[in-house]
């Protein structure tokens, strides 16, 4: 099948396909995915038009909802950090899409910016997993919550469901512009409200840049800069990621017509293909991730990462 905005041709079910076992692992971890449906679409698809980051945006407006519905069935949304993911990242997302239209159109510089991008993310979810594999025996909030689900999980008493359901619930205790209080598996969990703010202005700027809405990287940011459990960060990361992108399509859609010469507006339908196999797969993703120990996902994702960081650099230079 022809897709002639992206200029190239595939197998109309090859995008839902990777596209659901991307979303199926990063979903868990509170990322869409499109860090790395972006690469595959470059260096696999050959699609290298500036429309690639407005496409990889549309993924997202597609598939996020059905993994953002099941964090707020099962109780973890935190909606204080869903809000503050969204105030910081927006105007960091729009200045993020002018500069990739001005200053990143050639394939090249743009897949060397990616690459700095997602070398980055992995050397810091390397060295986090690292470290925390030498911190010793005390368990985190992470570990603690799945040994309490699976032991819940395996007792025949009835309501025992129930019991578990609780565990995985989030009570917000106290929200102001300086300072989030939740409560997640026995403990209190504070934030600073500024400096989420903050962090989440430069993500997205980035993540406008590379067309992922920065979930990819306030995710792993919340769990190793500001120690947040990553079953209470995905579904704020995950909402914060779709609003963004509703607007980074929107603004590269608005920016199309003052650049003729340069194909800017999203592949619709190849957009909506990915985010069909998105949708599916991040609802998988947030059904089971009470069932997956987080460092599991975090490996594969930074496996992923510096595979693909090192490709794009090397490329780069030879």
């Amino acid at each position: 099948m022809y897709f002639p905005v992206a200029g190239i041709e595939v197998n109309p079910l090859v995008p839902p396909l990777v596209a659901f076992v991307i979303s199926l692992f990063t979903s868990m971890g509170g990322v869409s995915g499109a860090f790395l449906l972006l690469p595959f679409q470059v260096s696999v698809l050959g699609f290298t038009s500036p429309a690639v980051s407005s496409t990889n945006q549309l993924f997202n407006i597609v598939a996020i909802p059905s993994g953002v519905y099941r964090y707020i069935k099962e109780g973890r949304m935190v909606w204080p950090l869903t809000w503050v993911v969204i105030i910081g990242t927006l105007p960091g997302v729009l200045a993020g899409a002018i500069v990739r239209v001005k200053y990143l159109p050639d394939p090249k510089n743009f897949k060397f910016f990616a690459g700095l991008v997602l070398l980055y993310i992995g050397i810091k979810l390397l060295n986090d997993l690292v470290f925390k594999k030498k911190k010793g025996d005390t368990p985190s909030i992470e570990e603690r919550f799945q040994q309490q689900h699976k032991k819940q999980a395996r007792t025949d008493q009835p309501g025992s469901p129930a019991a578990v359901a609780g565990l995985s619930r989030v009570t917000v205790r106290q929200w102001t512009p300086t300072r989030i209080v939740y409560e997640f598996c026995g403990e209190t969990i504070t934030v600073n409200g500024v400096g989420l703010m903050a962090l989440s202005l430069i993500v997205g700027l980035v993540g406008g840049v590379y067309g992922i809405g920065g979930g990819s990287i306030i995710a792993p940011f919340f769990v190793s800069f500001f120690g947040l459990p990553v079953y209470t960060v995905a579904g704020a990361a995950l909402m914060g990621t779709f609003v963004t992108s509703v607007a980074g399509v929107a603004f590269y859609q608005l920016l199309a017509p003052h650049y003729p010469g340069m194909v800017i507006a999203p592949d619709w339908l190849l957009g909506f293909l990915f985010g069909i196999g998105g949708f599916a797969g991040m609802y998988c993703g947030a059904r089971l991730q009470k069932f997956v120990p987080a460092g599991f996902i975090k490996w594969i994702l930074v496996a992923c990462l510096l595979f693909t960081a090192s490709t794009y650099i090397w490329s780069f230079f030879f």
